[in-house]
């Protein structure tokens, strides 16, 4: 079976000698020893001043609106994880949506400034596939109009663009290291300011509020990573560049072996040093997709309607239909891209998708 993606799996010895250090500390969570170090380490890796680890890749996206939304409209994007949406929403923020741009995937720039109201107080804009949102466009947008800018860069690690970690745009980005993650720590996410003020804020309030034992900043939740979420990270971190290597190589396969007459891909953004994250392609219509997708289930592969549906259909927001985005969901299909995914798998991935496609009437 191969399916989608697979989560990358360090030495297991490595692990076992990170984890006797927890037994040796005999300290499990509360910002010990080994969240310290991999929070050094990742800065360092990422070229960053400030990262906290979180225990998920939510809460950072959850706490940065609740900082910084403060309860209005957020202008964001209908193609993304439904996590995007979810945390406005939770956040008692109102989601408005900006249509995406057709070959980059991301939040069209050219649209945002007509959907800001008087009630807008943020933008939240996905890094679509590791690809750049146009941050200078939306950087001089929200300095226009006053507005915070927070980046869901779920898919952004270790992207670089224009020479600067992608990571380090906005007033806040945050990550997610989940297990199917190009870099992961089992569960876990991490939430970043260059902002020395914002970046203390977001640090208390990932903790409680907690300025000491008994004394509070103020209000808190409690997001932080544990001990053995950062043990894997610590793991996985050194073997980064050979996982970076071998994704790369896969893509260099899909991009030779598929019929691009038939098919189309994601455009990666001038200046970008991308991290091959995933492989998306984009279908002439739904029912070509669906065909080639039963014909991939036939010989057990299993790639992923990512993302599906366009987020401006869910049954509990409100929004004019983006047709871009719509058009796009029901058409995209991601492909199995993961460490060590064997060449002539994805050969084969390629024949049964040029097979089905020139053949489909």
């Amino acid at each position: 079976m191969i399916p989608v993606t697979k989560a990358f799996f360090p030495p297991i010895d490595n692990y076992h000698h990170q984890t006797r250090r927890i037994w040796k500390n005999q300290w499990l969570t509360n910002r010990g020893e080994l969240v310290k170090e991999l929070e050094k380490n990742l800065e360092q890796y990422l070229d960053l001043e400030s990262i906290v680890l979180t225990t998920n890749g939510t809460l950072p996206i959850q706490i940065a609106l609740k900082v910084l939304a403060q309860g209005g409209e957020v202008i964001t994007t209908p193609f993304s994880y439904v996590a995007t949406t979810s945390a406005i929403v939770w956040e008692n923020c109102k989601p408005v949506f900006v249509d995406i741009h057709p070959k980059y995937l991301t939040i069209d720039e050219n649209r945002i400034e007509e959907a800001i109201t008087e009630k807008t107080t943020a933008i939240l804009a996905t890094h679509v596939f590791g690809n750049p949102c146009n941050v200078e466009a939306i950087e001089r947008i929200a300095q226009k109009h006053g507005l915070k800018v927070i980046y869901d860069g779920a898919h952004a690690f270790g992207v670089f663009y224009n020479g600067k970690s992608l990571l380090g745009y906005g007033d806040v980005s945050t990550c997610s290291f989940h297990a199917t993650k190009l870099f992961h720590t089992g569960e876990g996410g991490a939430i970043i300011s260059k902002n020395k003020e914002l970046a203390h804020k977001l640090f208390y309030s990932h903790n409680f509020g907690h300025n000491g034992p008994t004394d509070f900043y103020g209000v808190g939740i409690n997001a932080k990573m544990s001990e053995l979420q950062a043990a894997m990270g610590l793991c996985v971190l050194p073997f980064m560049e050979k996982i970076l290597e071998s994704r790369k190589k896969t893509v260099g396969v899909y991009n030779n072996n598929l019929d691009f007459n038939q098919l189309s891909k994601l455009e990666i953004r001038p200046g970008t040093k991308w991290n091959f994250s995933y492989y998306p392609i984009i279908f002439r219509n739904e029912e070509v997709l669906e065909a080639t997708l039963e014909a991939l289930n036939l010989k057990d592969i299993f790639p992923r309607r990512y993302f599906f549906p366009s987020l401006d259909t869910l049954n509990y927001v409100e929004s004019d239909p983006m047709s871009v985005s719509r058009e796009i969901a029901k058409n995209v299909l991601c492909l199995p891209l993961f460490y060590n995914i064997e060449e002539n798998k994805v050969k084969e991935i390629c024949e049964i998708i040029n097979y089905t496609n020139l053949n489909f009437k």
